[in-house]
């Protein structure tokens, strides 16, 4: 065993008493944000108090400060699955954003239920952390509800749930893209693989894609929105729903997740048509897999992983006590093979 791995970590005391100043003045310098302590010493004691844990690498132990402050510096996430892609990027923005402000993240799959969503909630909980980011929640659940009343501080990511502070893209104005891109190319009958009806992301694109489109002066033709899937499965089932009901075959699909559109032109290619000649498809997100496909996938581009950075900027507000607004990143559409 060297030196450095035998060495006793250096202590608030150690520092104070190196210093001549008491430990409660080194103490209140390196745990405040400001430059200078309010109160606890001048611009130089405070240069000095820094310098010298730099110095001998002070660092302040986790425990001692939960104990001190109420805190851990600890936030916990819970997301539908990390192998989705979209909320694994948008975790990693949790993460970024996290260490900036010295925080440690961890993150649960809830598989999107709601019962494993609240078992992993409380397991959360019991592990006291500073604050909770849910990736999953759903429009007609009674979690956050419930949580607010407890007064436990959480915000939302990815899905919005209104009343409560979330960051997420501008899924209404994502579909709307959508309509306008379908309409300039003269498509005319149109469908749309909706996603899940109890996840604010599926409803939205939807809705957003539904009432610009007959803003537009089209028309929806019935059973032309189907609810699915977020996955591959999803938009394979979607789209052959559509092709078994609709009285007028489409010429465009929107599918409000990307999975599914791959999934929707999997059964596309089943029935012998062809994506981008035959009929149209665009997805969402515009995960790197969209540009990648044989035929490469139209799809809005949400900013997933600036998504998970605003979650933890909206949660240090509430942590904090401050005025919170749900954050709508901006989407952008990006035009490929599929519907080009």
């Amino acid at each position: 065993m060297n030196e450095s791995s035998r060495r006793r970590p250096v202590t608030i005391k150690d520092l104070a008493s190196q210093l001549g100043i008491h430990p409660s003045t080194v103490s209140r310098v390196l745990h405040s944000e400001a430059e200078v302590a309010r109160g606890a010493a001048s611009a130089e004691t405070a240069r000095r108090v820094r310098e010298l844990a730099r110095k001998l690498e002070y660092y302040p132990h986790p425990q001692a400060a939960g104990l001190r402050t109420g805190r851990t510096s600890l936030l916990g996430a819970i997301v539908p699955r990390l192998s989705d892609l979209v909320l694994a990027m948008m975790y990693e923005g949790v993460e970024e954003a996290a260490a900036e402000l010295n925080y440690s993240a961890f993150v649960m799959n809830s598989r999107d239920d709601p019962g494993e969503q609240r078992r992993k909630t409380e397991i959360m909980l019991a592990r006291r952390v500073d604050g909770l980011i849910f990736g999953d929640a759903h429009l007609d659940g009674t979690l956050m509800p419930e949580l607010d009343r407890r007064g436990i501080p959480f915000v939302l990511m990815n899905r919005r749930l209104d009343g409560f502070p979330s960051a997420t893209c501008d899924d209404i104005l994502g579909g709307e893209l959508v309509a306008d891109h379908l309409w300039e190319k003269g498509h005319r009958q149109v469908a749309v693989a909706a996603g899940e009806a109890y996840a604010s992301t599926g409803v939205d694109r939807t809705s957003g894609f539904v009432n610009r489109w007959r803003g537009l002066g089209g028309d929806i033709e019935p059973g032309a929105v189907v609810w699915s899937g977020f996955d591959t499965a999803g938009g394979s089932q979607a789209v052959e729903t559509i092709l078994q009901t609709a009285r007028v075959m489409p010429t465009a699909v929107f599918a409000v997740n990307d999975f599914a559109a791959i999934g929707a032109m999997g059964a596309l290619r089943s029935r012998g048509l062809t994506v981008g000649q035959d009929i149209a498809v665009v997805g969402f997100n515009d995960t790197p897999i969209a540009a990648q496909l044989p035929i490469p996938l139209s799809s809005v581009r949400s900013p997933m992983l600036e998504i998970g950075k605003a979650a933890v900027q909206l949660l240090r507000k509430v942590l904090n006590r401050e005025s919170t607004d749900s954050v709508r990143l901006k989407p952008d559409l990006q035009v490929r093979e599929s519907s080009g």
